[in-house]
């Protein structure tokens, strides 16, 4: 997923007035990428115990959910070693299920052997052989694996699941649960660019920005393209413009359409869903991705739980965006 910069994430604190609200932020690495959390503190407060539950939570997703961890969950799952699920794999399995369907199966977990095919992902293949296709695809569709009581069961023993498209999200909301469970009633939390708030800051509101899709753009907040305040919401992007390969001056992205095998090639270049839940949104996200701008607009307009912006490319390669009607009243272009 897109790294989203945040806005006003380090936050002042004024001393002139004793009711003001007081932030803390704690920062960290995870999934190889970086998570940010500003929390309202209250009397009481202790960031250092409240940092060692954050990172044990974290160890605990890395433990069931990372496909670079071999001693992982759903390591030993890909592998065969084992066919026993945790209770992190269950719900992010059955949240991938409730995406499947809404989507239509554009998000699909099942997709690892193509994208690890495509040069993506870990033991990842440098070139991508074609005539491979065929029993790539066989190995491809939620329909083919499934929960049995605490075991995963595979049609196939090659098949590879991969979650790291609705991961990042998840763990946001097992972190924003884990704050409530803390007494925290006002927070922003992000973990490689997904985000959900609770409160809305005291009335100042949350407020992220979504970069500019555009090539070389590698440094979140350089080049946004908008301004969104999130309040009691969390939002997802996916976009194609930092992870990709060339290869004899064709341009293969690392977002793979589950339908066809391929690299998606199309004219979107990133999608924002905003949803309640951040694994949902996550998801949603990715599938917009691999559905293109015009089918994207009519899935974000099917369901109304769900809101998006859109960046694209028109037919004369200029940068255009699209808004669903509820995003009107939060983003600043």
């Amino acid at each position: 997923m897109n790294r989203i910069y945040l806005l006003f994430l380090t936050l002042l604190v004024g001393s002139g007035c004793a009711m003001q609200p007081e932030y803390a932020e704690i920062n960290g690495l995870t999934q190889g990428t970086t998570y940010h959390i500003v929390i309202e503190k209250s009397k009481g407060t202790d960031i250092m115990e409240l940092r060692q539950k954050i990172e044990n939570l974290l160890t605990e997703v890395d433990n069931s959910l990372s496909i670079y961890n071999d001693s992982s969950v759903i390591s030993l799952i890909n592998s065969n070693r084992s066919d026993v699920t945790d209770t992190l794999f269950r719900e992010v399995f059955r949240s991938s299920e409730l995406a499947s369907k809404l989507t239509g199966g554009l998000f699909d977990i099942s997709i690892g052997p193509l994208v690890k095919a495509w040069g993506f992902g870990p033991d990842a293949k440098k070139r991508f052989d074609e005539t491979r296709l065929d029993s790539l695809m066989a190995l491809v569709g939620m329909d083919k694996v499934r929960l049995e009581g605490d075991r995963i069961v595979k049609d196939d023993p090659d098949m590879f699941i991969d979650v790291n498209a609705i991961a990042q999200g998840y763990t946001v909301d097992l972190l924003v649960e884990l704050l409530r469970r803390e007494g925290i009633e006002e927070c922003l939390v992000e973990v490689g660019g997904e985000v959900r708030t609770t409160g809305d800051k005291r009335g100042m509101g949350w407020h992220v920005g979504i970069d500019t899709p555009a090539d070389g753009n590698d440094i979140p907040g350089a080049n946004m393209q908008a301004k969104v305040r999130l309040d009691n919401r969390s939002l997802a992007t996916s976009g194609n413009y930092r992870k990709f390969f060339v290869e004899n001056g064709v341009k293969y992205s690392h977002t793979i359409d589950p339908r066809t095998g391929y690299p998606v090639m199309h004219t979107l270049l990133s999608a924002t869903v905003i949803a309640q839940d951040c694994a949902l949104a996550d998801a949603c996200a990715t599938a917009c991705m691999v559905a293109g701008t015009g089918p994207a607009i009519a899935f974000i307009e099917k369901y109304d739980f769900l809101e998006g912006y859109l960046i694209f490319s028109d037919d004369k390669g200029e940068m255009r965006s699209w808004m669903s009607a509820g995003c009107r009243g939060l983003i600043e272009e």
